[in-house]
């Protein structure tokens, strides 16, 4: 397992990173992802061998927040 921070922008409120969270949590490789609004970032834990980080990147625009490599 991986643990990795992205730099997330475009959340409003703690429901958005509740959304991110749950969105990278329902992915198959993603053992665990905590977003914090405050600091606008979000912590993934997850297994390099099914995912990376450009994956990550694209499941976190899906929910329609931008995300970058921190």
């Amino acid at each position: 397992m991986t643990k990795k921070v992205f730099k997330i922008s475009g959340m409003h409120c703690t429901s958005c990173a509740m959304n991110i969270d749950g969105e990278l949590e329902d992915t198959d490789g993603v053992k665990q992802a905590n977003t914090n609004y405050a600091r606008s970032v979000t912590e993934v834990e997850f297994d390099e061998s099914k995912l990376n980080d450009k994956k990550i990147i694209n499941i976190i625009e899906k929910t329609g927040y931008k995300a970058d490599n921190v």
